[in-house]
């Protein structure tokens, strides 16, 4: 995944100090050369120190990343460390902290997730969906990367899911109408339908479906749907309410792929950050 472009990461900055950081500047030392260091306080699945140290290098000091996105980490670890103008350090501290911590946080509840789900069934696929905190999506989406799962979908845009809301629309024979124009239209994409009963699931398979993604199911009724569509070709997928505390017993149904949006609401990492002159 690419970091955050250089615009978005200058607005957190302008955001946090939009007339610098009158602290460091009263002080009269901001022309001092410094060091700075950031460190895992626990073990985590890092993400953000590429935007952390390009936040330094924006305000003028020297950067290096000791521990890039994705990289599993124990207490102790350097994740990356500035060196320059004083007031360059302070100025991005709080910012380039805060981004790690955060993005870090997402990062190590996925891979927790990821964890516990391939524990079970090694190759089943974890997407998370495109629910992140709004304004945050870019940098949420390269977090669930970084902690070893797939985006379920960037947007609107990019693949195509029937709602039972969209069927709402269709009258009587919506189901097998609906997703024989979306493959005339769409040929390239598979099409995924959500359904909410096995009934449900069961008609929509035999409409056609690529994907039935299953919204809402138990654990049991996951199996149970596993096991009724067993001579069919396509792609099971479970959604809504999957966390790590219920990976494994979803992992265990036979579902080909969980999909979630819990990992936006971990924690934040704890992320260290000294300070010291050059």
């Amino acid at each position: 995944m690419l970091p955050l472009d250089d615009a978005t990461l200058l607005g957190l900055l302008k955001e946090d100090a939009p007339y610098g950081d009158l602290t460091t500047r009263s002080l009269g030392f901001g022309a001092s050369g410094a060091k700075l260091t950031m460190r895992a306080r626990g073990p985590m699945t890092v993400c953000g120190s590429e935007e952390a140290a390009r936040i330094f290098a924006l305000l003028g000091a020297r950067a290096e990343i000791a521990a890039p996105s994705g990289t599993a980490v124990a207490a102790g670890t350097l994740l990356a460390e500035a060196t320059g103008p004083a007031q360059a350090l302070f100025l991005g501290w709080k910012v380039a902290q805060t981004l790690t911590e955060w993005a870090s946080g997402i990062a190590s509840a996925t891979a927790a997730l990821v964890g516990a789900a391939r524990a079970v069934t090694p190759g089943i696929g974890i997407a998370c969906t495109r629910k992140a905190v709004p304004g945050t999506r870019a940098l949420s989406l390269k977090a669930v990367v970084a902690g070893g799962a797939e985006i379920h979908r960037t947007g609107l845009s990019d693949t195509v899911l029937l709602f039972p809301e969209h069927r709402a629309f269709g009258g009587p024979d919506a189901l097998a109408s609906q997703i024989a124009r979306l493959r005339a239209a769409c040929p390239e994409r598979r099409v995924v339908v959500e359904v909410k009963t096995l009934t449900e699931a069961e008609a929509a398979a035999e409409a056609g479906a690529d994907v039935l993604q299953l919204e809402k199911f138990t654990p049991d009724e996951a199996a149970a749907a596993a096991r009724a569509l067993a001579g069919w070709t396509g792609c099971l997928a479970a959604a809504g309410g999957i966390t790590a505390a219920n990976a494994a017993a979803y992992a265990a149904t036979g579902m080909q792929v969980l999909v979630t949006s819990s990992p936006y609401y971990a924690k934040p990492a704890d992320v260290s950050v000294a300070i010291a002159p050059a």
